[in-house]
């Protein structure tokens, strides 16, 4: 199931295509990468992925707070450099799968952003009604929030969640039902960052692959899963993802799903142009473990 994204992004994908490369090649030069986690041994759970049955999951009522803030004082893990030609992120759909207590589907509302222990870097393990751990080729993902309204300057103390589906294209809570993994949150440090480890995303019909993301002003605001002040997308490298759904006992529907969608064609990214793409697009580097390291940047207009 797929949604149209809200927002006009200007001049269409076919038409930016020849300047993305370079654009993707200038924002590299910028990035510093993260080391990779190991992978997973456990399977992950499938299920239809027209299944809209949900797993009702503590729905509360909180108190957003009006300016940034944390409910602990995170340790910052590395030097960032000057960051520069950063742009406002566009704002794209969260999909029929937010979890964030937003959307109803058979009765049932989903608020992952409720529950205990949703904060946390490692998003691979299911922590709610089971232990099952999300399998796939593992992947670490460092994000870097900045100030597009001043000069790139890093925002600390916001909030990241980060959702996407498993290795089969199901959503925990949703098309596996079962599950939680593969969704959290996580507070950005005096550098603007923060490091998920998760898996590469399978490939289910009619999407480019993708992950979802919601930003917060602070901790208190992310747990309402109401006042987020951009929801978006971030687009896989069709190179990386040539090369990951070849193994098709890991990942058995998604090559052939990949073989019938384009970033055209695809219903968010599509009309998008080329500056919003490449920074859509994170910075990818193989690790010695088999996995990968990965970069992004996300502009906030403040």
């Amino acid at each position: 199931m797929t949604h149209r994204h809200d927002a006009d992004h200007g001049h269409g994908l076919a038409e930016d295509w020849p300047r993305i490369e370079a654009l993707l090649a200038r924002r590299r030069a910028l990035k510093w990468f993260a080391g990779a986690g190991t992978a997973a041994l456990v399977a992950g759970c499938g299920g239809s992925d027209g299944d809209a049955s949900t797993v009702s999951v503590t729905t509360g009522t909180a108190t957003p707070t009006p300016t940034a803030s944390a409910s602990a004082t995170p340790t910052p893990t590395a030097t960032a450099t000057a960051t520069s030609g950063c742009i406002v992120d566009p704002s794209e759909t969260a999909g029929p799968y937010p979890g964030d207590g937003t959307n109803t589907a058979s009765g049932s509302t989903s608020n992952v952003l409720t529950a205990s222990g949703i904060v946390r870097s490692d998003i691979r393990p299911s922590f709610i009604a089971s232990t099952t751990v999300a399998t796939g080729v593992a992947m670490t993902l460092t994000l870097t929030l900045v100030d597009v309204n001043a000069a790139c300057a890093p925002l600390a103390n916001f909030a990241v969640y980060l959702w996407h589906c498993d290795r089969q294209g199901h959503y925990s809570l949703y098309t596996a039902a079962a599950e939680s993994y593969l969704r959290g949150v996580q507070v950005t440090d005096a550098y603007g960052q923060v490091t998920f480890t998760t898996i590469f995303p399978g490939c289910y019909d009619g999407r480019w692959p993708h992950m979802h993301f919601e930003i917060f002003s602070s901790l208190t605001n992310a747990t309402s899963g109401r006042y987020a002040v951009l929801t978006s997308q971030f687009a896989m490298p069709a190179s990386v993802c040539g090369i990951v759904y070849a193994d098709s006992a890991t990942y058995p529907s998604s090559a052939s799903n990949f073989a019938a969608i384009s970033l055209p064609r695809d219903n968010v990214f599509g009309d998008n142009s080329a500056a919003q793409l490449a920074q859509q697009t994170p910075a990818f580097t193989a690790n010695a473990s088999g996995g990968y390291a990965a970069t992004a940047l996300i502009g906030i207009a403040r």
